[in-house]
């Protein structure tokens, strides 16, 4: 039985290194009373002082008030009115910063995320893109400002990542951020559940 992740390390910055404390733990959700679990192999950083990727870059709105709060919180949003992204809000109170949870590799509950993608079998399309994650776990807006540690979603110890075994990358679908669409601030682990592999490197 695994362990739950003492999540304090969220609340500390710089994003980019908390975002590679979180490869290799597993994300756990309970919903309508079926747990499933998926171990975190691929995810994005996104800063909101410093990034103009970010939904919270120099700007407060209703959509993004969640980024504000202090990190350990849900942030879960519509892409293109259709797929749920969730995302993990990092660091101090009013300083907006969030990790885009963007492939899991399955472990617990496979048939339920079977049955939510509309797949009869597991295949790395199960989960292998952010609006992919939360269909297969269940994860929809209404979670959006959730405690991650709470009664429908929080994190349990994995097998330790050796900073040697962390690939990094540039971000995907972000061309409008001007410069910043370069920052290599995608990290990943060798999985099969790894979306984008091509343009990973090892440090």
């Amino acid at each position: 039985m695994h362990k739950l992740l003492n999540t304090k390390f969220l609340k500390q910055t710089p994003v980019e290194h908390v975002a590679q404390k979180l490869l290799g733990h597993h994300l756990v959700t309970n919903i309508d009373g079926i747990k499933t679990v998926g171990k975190i192999v691929e995810l994005e950083a996104y800063c909101g002082r410093r990034d103009k990727a970010c939904h919270a870059y120099f700007k407060r709105t209703a959509r993004n008030e969640v980024m504000f709060a202090e990190g350990g919180v849900a942030y879960v949003y519509l892409c293109y009115g259709i797929h749920s992204l969730f995302n993990i809000v990092t660091g101090a109170l009013d300083e907006p910063a969030g990790v885009l949870i963007r492939g899991i590799e399955p472990i617990i509950g496979e048939k339920h995320m079977l049955k939510r993608r509309g797949m009869s079998t597991n295949t790395p399309n199960l989960s292998n893109g952010p609006g992919k994650i939360s269909q297969a776990l269940g994860i929809t807006t209404e979670l959006n400002g959730e405690l991650i540690g709470g009664p429908s979603i929080w994190l349990e110890k994995g097998g330790p990542v050796n900073d040697e075994e962390v690939l990094v990358g540039k971000r995907i679908g972000i061309d409008y951020a001007g410069e910043d669409k370069n920052l290599p601030w995608r990290f990943a682990i060798q999985s099969p559940y790894v979306g984008h592999k091509k343009g990973l490197w090892h440090r």
